[in-house]
């Protein structure tokens, strides 16, 4: 089998490779196409369809999370690969091949051979410290002795930059040197950062492209020393965010959406609502409990600024995401427009993990955490304080999170209006383009699965692990 390696640099867009000379030389022997993906267009859906070859609909990933309805709670992103249906890449290589999963989403419990996840030590006391899975356990130790601990806190929050990006590159030229797997996943995310932040057209948006593509130089001249195979590809691109849509905010003052009071602060009621969304970036599930309500749901969700479509399951079907986990509606925004999960109406009703880095508590995805508060004009020495008291074993709350939502300025989600703004593959091979795809100038996602298989020199999807 020959070396394959395949880097999710997620974010990268035909108008961003012009400062990436590092990543356009992966086709400067092969080909370049722009990637059809799939709604939503966000990680989990789109890597679940990159490794599957499947549709949301057949794999179940509907986005980053969703209401279990048979648990009565919402989650995101949640871990084991059992959650991802269907046969993966490693299913269909030859056998006898070892896969290396570094930081690809759902990877616990995946039958790769080895892995790296991000996975913090939630201590008994609430504090939350770095750290990763991997598989096998000697691995961690192996990084960790090598690169130090994950750069937990570099790779999502306020404080998310290049550091994450950086050990996970290292983190893969270490296991391909040392390990030599015949198939290597990487996600790189840091330019997931500042398009949020600052917008795609930023200077800032440049400059992280540069950054990011200084990071991969090194893990490609590594892979070409081993004469793999390279595929670079996103799962998105990022686009200007303008406005903010709260729709549970309308579904509440509508009388659909309730919630209970705890602490002080006022929690989503899953198990009594009548209607309520699950927000994830530019695409919003609405579960409605009742089928009667259904039209209510739907005409006032229409009736929002900044919705561009409400899907039913038949408007679900003809995008591939009518799945039993995804909400009655779906709800695709505006080009400029994303959604908040913001359900109280008085921010001093606003649950305490509002102001803070929650992931797993908040019912709904907030770009907000990459951000300090703005407003509050002693943030950053409150957020000293706090880091102090984490250093000496104490309680701590990280409150810095804005509940102005304004400040964001790049989204994603909606399939892109315009090719050059989406997501692209980039391959080194010239001979493993998709039958088409010349044509069309573009791959899409449900076919960059059997695009790996060929490059690994697999004939055939042989086996089930």
């Amino acid at each position: 089998m020959r070396p394959l390696v395949v880097i999710d640099v997620v974010g990268v867009t035909p108008r961003l490779l012009p400062h990436m000379p590092n990543l356009r030389s992966v086709a400067a022997g092969g080909f370049q196409a722009n990637l059809e993906t799939v709604l939503p267009a966000v990680t989990c859906s789109v890597q679940s369809t990159l490794l599957t070859g499947l549709l949301p609909r057949d794999h179940g990933i509907v986005g980053n999370g969703w209401f279990f309805r048979d648990l009565g709670e919402v989650h995101l992103w949640r871990q084991h690969n059992a959650l991802v249906r269907g046969p993966k890449l490693w299913d269909a290589l030859p056998p006898g091949s070892r896969t290396a999963n570094v930081c690809w989403w759902y990877a616990m419990g995946a039958a790769t051979d080895l892995l790296v996840t991000p996975r913090p030590v939630y201590h008994a006391d609430g504090r939350k410290s770095p750290d990763c899975y991997t598989r096998p356990p000697a691995l961690h130790d192996e990084l960790e002795a090598e690169l130090g601990p994950f750069p937990l806190f570099d790779y999502w929050g306020p404080t998310a930059g290049i550091g994450s990006s950086r050990w996970i590159v290292a983190a893969a030229r270490s296991i391909l040197r040392r390990h030599r797997p015949d198939c290597l996943l990487v996600y790189v995310p840091h330019l997931d950062y500042d398009l949020q932040r600052h917008g795609p057209g930023s200077p800032h948006a440049a400059r992280a492209a540069r950054e990011v593509d200084a990071v991969l130089g090194p893990l490609l001249d590594d892979a070409r020393n081993r004469d793999a195979a390279v595929v670079a590809l996103s799962e998105y691109g990022i686009t200007a965010a303008r406005r903010p849509v709260h729709v549970n905010r309308a579904l509440r003052e509508a009388g659909l959406l309730e919630v209970h009071a705890q602490n002080g602060g006022e929690l989503l009621d899953s198990w009594t609502s009548r209607a309520f969304a699950v927000a994830d970036h530019q695409v919003a599930h609405v579960y409605v409990r009742d089928p009667a309500d259904l039209e209510r749901v739907r005409g006032l969700c229409a009736g929002l600024p900044g919705v561009d479509e409400v899907l039913d399951r038949s408007g679900q079907a003809v995008r591939g995401l009518d799945h039993e986990r995804a909400g009655e509606l779906v709800l695709v925004a505006e080009p400029d427009a994303w959604f908040t999960y913001y359900y109280w109406l008085d921010d001093g009703r606003a649950p305490d993990f509002a102001r803070g880095v929650e992931i797993h508590r908040k019912p709904g995805y907030d770009p907000a955490e990459l951000f300090l508060d703005p407003r509050d004009p002693l943030v950053k020495a409150r957020a000293a304080v706090t880091l102090a008291r984490k250093r000496l074993g104490l309680r701590y709350s990280m409150r810095v999170v804005p509940l102005d939502p304004s400040c964001v300025r790049g989204t994603h989600g909606r399939l892109p209006d315009d090719p050059a703004d989406g997501p692209v593959l980039l391959c080194s091979d010239p001979a493993a383009g998709v039958a088409g795809a010349g044509d069309r100038g573009s791959i899409r996602a449900t076919e960059v699965k059997d695009l790996l298989v060929r490059l690994a020199g697999a004939a055939e999807p042989a086996r089930s692990r």
